[in-house]
């Protein structure tokens, strides 16, 4: 931690041998070599876990998703793979306004269990902590009930995200009106209900203007609300300046930032998130990850896992994405699955490093380091616990 997921080198995953980690109340106690360990100590220990030699590495941070959705946009893959595109999809009725349907449609209840089922999968892959957006029922009871879903999320860590200007939902007419139902209706009510940890926007052609990024976002900061973005993702919006007007946590996507902008955004306080996969599955441009990161800026990489454009939760295919399209190193991968992460939602003091008062979160793999983001579809995890309690595998 003490680069701040900056500039990060390997000597910075601070890799160590036959080192024992203690968790009282799910929390990390005590880290240090086993025979250094104190009588007083180790009276107080109640249960032993032996890892057997294998590397444990802080629990990783899916730090941007969209895991809350019913409904599948399968037919669109083909679509756009014949050359339709996502604007292009998204005036048609499908995109996101496809999923908002489905969404509306299903109950708080199975919303929630579809979402409980693909936490199993972000678990067997070390995943400890989760941010969920809203964003796909663009209205007051559909946002409520979504973000309620994420609230009811059980077994990892979550941070919960207001996602309300996502798209123009069909009741609306034109983005203006629609923001202003946002700021007027659904946000007050998210705030009152503490439902929500932060707000996000869609800052895009053809989705919502800079302008009124700006007028949402000081709306959203009178609750008390924190602000991130998707910006920069299809084409160059200058997004990224108007959320850093409001101390933005994150920038997300970020694709087309100019030379400027990665400048500024490398200077900034804000956490670039990098989102290769739903890159990978649109055919756009990959973010400039090696400018960024060689001019200091601090970078988190995370799935973007929605039924559209990242419709994967395979965290093998976004390490292997970040290595050979962004030519990021391998610990500046694990580096934007921890520390980056962490940093991107805000939760640097608690997660993303194994070290004395953070949370016990960590996961278990079988060998070393090296056999990370590697082989797609291979990621070599044996056990994940959550504040200390495994919760998927034996060890």
């Amino acid at each position: 931690m003490k680069k701040q997921g900056r500039k990060v080198d390997l000597s910075d995953l601070d890799l160590k041998k036959n080192v024992c980690i203690v968790v009282d109340q799910g929390k990390i106690k005590w880290v240090g070599k086993q025979d250094k360990i104190s009588k007083e100590l180790k009276k107080q220990i109640k249960q032993t876990i032996d890892v057997k030699g294998n590397t444990v590495l802080p629990g990783f941070i899916d730090c941007h998703t969209h895991m809350v959705f019913a409904g599948s946009r399968q037919h669109e893959f083909e679509l756009r793979n014949q050359g339709v595109s996502y604007q292009e999809i998204n005036k048609q009725g499908g995109g996101i306004g496809s999923t908002v349907r489905a969404t509306r449609k299903a109950s708080l209840d199975h919303l929630t269990n579809l979402a409980q089922d693909r936490v199993k999968k972000h678990l067997s892959q070390g995943v400890t902590t989760v941010e969920v957006k809203s964003g796909y029922g663009l209205s007051l009871k559909d946002e409520i009930k979504m973000l309620k879903a994420i609230k009811n999320i059980k077994k990892v860590n979550t941070v919960s995200t207001f996602l309300g200007p996502h798209s123009l939902p069909k009741e609306f007419n034109d983005h203006q009106t629609y923001i202003d139902y946002v700021i007027d209706k659904i946000l007050p009510a998210v705030s009152k209900a503490q439902l929500a940890d932060r707000v996000d926007i869609f800052i895009e052609k053809g989705f919502f203007t800079p302008t009124q990024a700006d007028q949402y976002f000081k709306a959203a900061k009178s609750f008390n609300l924190g602000c991130i973005a998707h910006t920069e993702q299809l084409s160059l919006q200058n997004g990224y300046k108007t959320a850093l007007k409001y101390d933005a946590v994150s920038l997300d996507h970020v694709i087309e930032l100019d030379k400027a902008g990665i400048k500024t955004v490398a200077k900034s306080k804000s956490t670039a998130i990098l989102l290769p996969i739903a890159d990978f599955y649109l055919k756009t441009n990959y973010p400039n990850a090696r400018a960024l990161i060689d001019q200091g800026g601090r970078v988190a990489i995370a799935t973007d896992y929605n039924p559209g454009s990242a419709p994967s939760q395979d965290l093998s295919l976004l390490g292997v994405l970040s290595r050979l399209e962004m030519k990021m190193k391998l610990h500046e991968v694990i580096s934007g699955l921890t520390v980056g992460a962490a940093f991107a939602l805000n939760k640097q003091n608690q997660i993303g490093c194994i070290d004395i008062g953070y949370q016990a979160d960590f996961c278990v793999i079988d060998g070393d380091v090296g056999d990370l983001f590697y082989q797609i579809g291979h990621h070599p995890v044996l056990s994940t616990y959550v504040r200390g309690v495994r919760h998927f595998g034996k060890l």
